[in-house]
């Protein structure tokens, strides 16, 4: 129920992205063929299979993360405020199926409303986690379109150190607002599913 959780909910956030990008004018994922409910076209050798056994192993981290949807800022519409909109496509996406989940939980029984609720969980942790306004997450394109333009630039220098600054967020930085995000994420469940 959790792998197929995390497929729908993952391939539905980031096919949101480039539909956003799309209606925003920049064709850029749909010319890459990833405007598609395929789950392959999200599956990323390194950050959806490698680093998850890696940190599950090392770290005992259950962390993955699918292949981004390409976009090109600087041709979607509204600028800085049409790639916010981009940005927050996909955890807007998976608020609402959170809020699907949770309506299906409260009117089902046994292994529907078992499924429901791991769905649920599963949707508000993505829109939660994807919401940190640290490069790469989706929140950062919310931050750009509102930050000074010092911060921009260290923003940006942050999301051109790669595959690195991942793995710093996930095993230090995190580690310290970890339960902060965990309330925000309990309440929201909590709410949701009363």
């Amino acid at each position: 129920m959790l792998f197929v959780a995390l497929l729908v909910s993952v391939v539905l956030h980031e096919l949101m992205h480039g539909v956003a990008a799309y209606w925003l004018g920049d064709d850029t994922a749909a010319s890459a063929g990833r405007l598609t409910l395929n789950p392959l076209a999200s599956v990323d050798p390194l950050t959806t299979v490698i680093l998850p056994f890696i940190l599950i192993v090392t770290a005992g981290v259950p962390f993955f993360a699918a292949k981004p949807v390409p976009f090109n800022p600087d041709r979607v519409r509204g600028g800085e405020y049409g790639a916010a909109l981009v940005g927050l496509a996909g955890p807007l996406t998976n608020f609402a199926l959170a809020v699907v989940g949770a309506l299906v939980f409260r009117v089902s029984a046994g292994t529907v409303q078992d499924a429901a609720y791991i769905f649920t969980i599963v949707n508000v942790g993505l829109a939660v986690f994807n919401l940190i306004p640290f490069p790469p997450l989706d929140g950062s394109r919310l931050l750009y379109a509102f930050a000074p333009e010092p911060i921009q630039r260290a923003m940006a220098a942050i999301e051109q150190m790669g595959f690195i600054v991942v793995l710093i967020f996930i095993l230090v930085i995190f580690q310290f607002i970890a339960p902060v995000i965990s309330n925000i994420d309990n309440s929201i469940t909590t709410f949701l599913l009363g």
